[in-house]
């Protein structure tokens, strides 16, 4: 895979998913929490994961994801780093079945390719609203903007190691 397939990923799922504008990000805060404090707490750990690897990150979850609901492989491997990498799991740790074995568990979890795309929209507008606002902090605050303003706006919030998640459930 080439350098421009690989950013291809993003507008691709926003033109079959959609995207979650400017100031409608409360409505997604359950899902937007998990991943941004999952994705906080590894660049504490390892600041080499910085904004830009996060954007990495969110480009191989998105891989990831459309692998599970359509079947097909991708070779991502040449765009995956150590910095990277522990963005991607920790992003999916927030929402993926296949990834966090607590969510596996829950009965009523998706596993045919139809329920998983309709499992995996919400995630994924979210992926590309965080990918959206890395674009922005990294042109007003530098290279490291995005996680920056991360923790001055909800790093208090955020504390330990242990991984977070939510689950996407309907109500009956």
């Amino acid at each position: 895979m080439q350098a421009y397939q690989f950013e291809r990923i993003y507008s691709q799922m926003e033109k079959e998913f959609g995207k979650i504008r400017k100031g409608e990000e409360d409505a997604y805060a359950m899902l937007l929490f998990p991943m941004e404090s999952n994705a906080l707490k590894i660049r504490r750990a390892n600041p080499k994961s910085n904004s830009r690897r996060l954007r990495e990150a969110i480009g191989l979850v998105l891989f990831d994801i459309k692998s599970r609901y359509t079947g097909e492989a991708y070779d991502v491997e040449a765009f995956r780093d150590e910095d990277n990498r522990k963005l991607e799991e920790a992003l999916l740790m927030a929402f993926d079945p296949f990834t966090n074995e607590v969510i596996k568990s829950i009965p009523g979890m998706p596993t045919e390719p139809a329920e998983l795309r309709e499992y995996y929209k919400e995630p994924i507008m979210c992926l590309l609203r965080i990918r959206d606002s890395i674009d922005r902090w990294e042109k007003q605050a530098g290279a490291d903007g995005y996680f920056t303003f991360i923790e001055e706006y909800m790093g208090s919030q955020i504390s330990g190691d242990e991984m977070k998640f939510s689950v996407l459930a309907e109500m009956e």
